[in-house]
């Protein structure tokens, strides 16, 4: 793909061509047929970072393509949602000739919600003094009729905010309406409905399953939040401080009474479950453990994490790497089957693709 540029037309065939792709990569799982979930094949990004060009006068969003490292200017962007597309020749027209806020500004971030919230992160090579704070809440201000935008400014060691530096993330799933702080610089889904998708698919397969739920690599309660009504209980561990505090407070935001987060690696619940010691302040013995749900990063499940999963009846495993997907199937086929397949294309055209399987114990 054209850096910045989609091509809906040709967006359903890229995704046959990658769902086909998984088919074929765990054909020798004996797999069902795969379910898929398709993105907007435009303005579908929450997420998204620039560098900031100046020429004379002029001001202008940047990138670099990967193959040549050309820079390429970017007037309008289709990747991004609506929010912040529509938001990015505003903020230019605002700070071209606001010396304050344009001086020595190379790179800006933003992220954006489904709910139509919006943070924007303004990054610089100098020193920011109370002056920049002034003309950011200054513009906040001249934009609030309009924008649902906060402003943080960046420089080395430095971090000024107008407000907060989260945006709340707002929708409904089955008729739970669920909400989700996202922090500036922390893990959040980068396709909002996608995620809406995957939550739903997986809180179908939840519905059908009994007893507890362990998940590993919660993020921000993503899941754990979205599938506590499924469960008795449920235990959700993770080893980033910010998610972990992100999480705890999307607890209370969203009035869950039955889900626990804990701050610690999936090796030491492995060692707690072999050994049936306390998980921290739970005693495991209390509860039937019967689901596990996983969404490791791209390097996948390591040995320890893989026998410990194992163990439970059934596997929920959300995937970003479908080899390193494979990988773990390997050994994970020899004690479960696969109930149920999925793709949730996050990233359009690209190879990149999410992928969903329900596993159960023979």
């Amino acid at each position: 793909m054209s850096v910045g540029q989609v091509f809906p037309e040709q967006y359903s065939q890229q995704l046959s061509d990658k769902s086909n792709t998984v088919q074929q990569l765990l054909s020798e799982f004996k797999a069902p047929p795969i379910e898929i979930f398709a993105s907007e094949p435009q303005h579908y990004r929450l997420r998204a970072e620039f560098r900031i060009w100046h020429n004379g006068d002029d001001i202008y969003h940047a990138m670099f393509d990967p193959q040549t490292r050309d820079k390429v200017r970017i007037d309008y962007f289709p990747v991004a949602c609506r929010t912040i597309a529509d938001f990015m020749p505003v903020l230019l027209n605002n700070i071209q000739f606001n010396h304050e806020l344009r001086y020595k500004l190379y790179q800006v971030d933003y992220l954006a919600t489904l709910s139509g919230e919006l943070l924007v992160s303004l990054i610089y090579k100098r020193p920011l003094t109370n002056s920049w704070l002034d003309q950011a809440k200054a513009l906040t201000e001249a934009l609030a009729p309009h924008y649902k935008v906060k402003f943080i400014g960046r420089s080395r060691k430095q971090k000024l905010m107008v407000t907060n530096d989260y945006v709340t993330e707002q929708f409904e799933l089955d008729g739970q309406q669920l909400k989700y702080q996202q922090v500036e610089g922390s893990f959040t889904q980068p396709n909002g409905e996608v995620n809406r998708k995957m939550l739903g698919w997986a809180k179908a397969v939840s519905q059908q399953l009994s007893g507890d739920l362990l998940e590993l690599y919660c993020g921000n309660g993503n899941f754990s939040i979205a599938l506590a009504p499924c469960f008795g209980q449920v235990v959700a561990t993770e080893i980033s401080r910010t998610s972990i505090k992100s999480a705890q407070y999307n607890i209370t935001l969203n009035n869950v009474t039955n889900l626990q987060v804990l701050q610690m690696p999936a090796e030491d619940v492995s060692a707690a479950l072999q050994d049936g010691s306390k998980l921290k302040q739970l005693d495991l013995k209390d509860m039937q453990l019967d689901t596990v749900l996983v969404d490791p990063p791209r390097a996948g499940l390591d040995d320890g994490t893989v026998e410990l999963v194992s163990r439970f009846n059934d596997i929920l495993y959300i995937s970003c790497n479908p080899d390193t997907l494979a990988q773990n199937l390997q050994a994970l086929m020899q004690s479960h089957y696969i109930v149920k397949l999925a793709v949730f294309d996050q990233f359009p055209y690209t190879h990149h693709i999410e992928t969903g399987v329900w596993l159960r114990k023979r």
